[in-house]
């Protein structure tokens, strides 16, 4: 079958070269099918339509990877140029309207979930209802550029360089929880190293590591390494299992701030409780910022 040259772009054309795009991004078809939103099928079927309208194979495909071939990582380069001058083309034209418009892709790691987005995105999309938010939530050290996100949410410890970066609110206190259930039968501890004689509630980080627990008063500073039966790696988990008795689990205060209220957990070695950095909201400081990036970010400072 002849190769049909793509002289004018289609718009079935412009799609299956988005979607080769996303495939050679992310290395996958699985995550690039629900970056997308389609199907793995019509994915692979949307690649192969392309590569043979090019006459030439843009992707190497095995069970377990994809790769670009010598032409498909070429062709990658030229879309990143020209896809990122659409956008912005597309983000010049937004800029007359009156309101924003358009789609935010956020990831954020899951404290920042329950403490800022759910908290005050309703107020944002309140004010902004032609803005689509997009939110993964996700421990792990996520690279945003390379997974097509807009803007990232972490501590301010953590936070990669060579990003902008917009601090939301003040330094956060963490402490060690247990319920009275859970005191009553032992003797609560009174020095962090006493956390070796009880429960704990081990935390897997997004590193892959457990969390060490850290506790500071004045400039004593000591890092405890818990023993514990259970090892979860989220944090909401961690409280639930607190809540039952179950063990003593480390998290920033604001999560349990409730349940420290009504008494259903008790801050143990409160005289210990560090103050760590604050949560930033980051995105890549080289490119335009997005539509609705920049009233987000002024909706979060004036909420928080």
């Amino acid at each position: 079958m002849p190769v049909r040259p793509i002289a004018r772009l289609s718009r079935s054309d412009l799609a299956d070269l988005n979607a080769f795009k996303a495939v050679e991004r992310l290395r996958s078809f699985t995550k690039a099918a629900v970056e997308l939103g389609i199907s793995t099928s019509a994915l692979s079927h949307s690649v192969r339509n392309l590569e043979t309208r090019l006459g030439v194979r843009l992707l190497n495909r095995t069970s377990r990877t994809v790769a670009p071939t010598e032409a498909g990582a070429n062709l990658a380069l030229r879309l990143e140029v020209g896809f990122r001058e659409i956008g912005e083309a597309l983000d010049d034209i937004n800029r007359m309207r009156d309101r924003p418009v358009g789609r935010l892709r956020l990831n954020v790691l899951s404290d920042g979930a329950r403490l800022i987005i759910a908290r005050h995105l309703p107020k944002f999309i309140s004010l902004y209802p032609d803005v689509e938010v997009e939110i993964s939530v996700d421990d792990r050290m996520v690279d945003i550029v390379s997974e097509g996100f807009d803007a990232g949410i972490r501590f301010g410890n953590t936070v990669p360089e060579d990003f902008a970066t917009v601090r939301l609110g003040p330094d956060l206190k963490w402490v060690a929880v247990a319920s009275p259930r859970y005191l009553y039968h032992r003797t609560a501890p009174a020095v962090p190293e006493d956390l070796r004689l009880h429960s704990c509630l081990q935390m897997r980080t997004g590193q892959g590591t457990i969390y060490k627990w850290e506790f500071r008063r004045g400039d004593d500073y000591r890092v405890i390494d818990v023993p514990g039966q259970i090892c979860v790696s989220e944090t909401a988990l961690a409280i639930e299992l607190a809540l039952a008795g179950t063990g003593i689990a480390y998290c920033l205060e604001d999560r349990v701030s409730t349940y420290l209220r009504d008494g259903s957990l008790r801050v143990v070695l409160p005289e210990w409780s560090p103050t760590e950095p604050a949560m930033h909201l980051y995105y890549p400081g080289h490119r335009r910022i997005p539509q609705g990036l920049r009233e987000l970010i002024d909706v979060l400072k004036e909420e928080i």
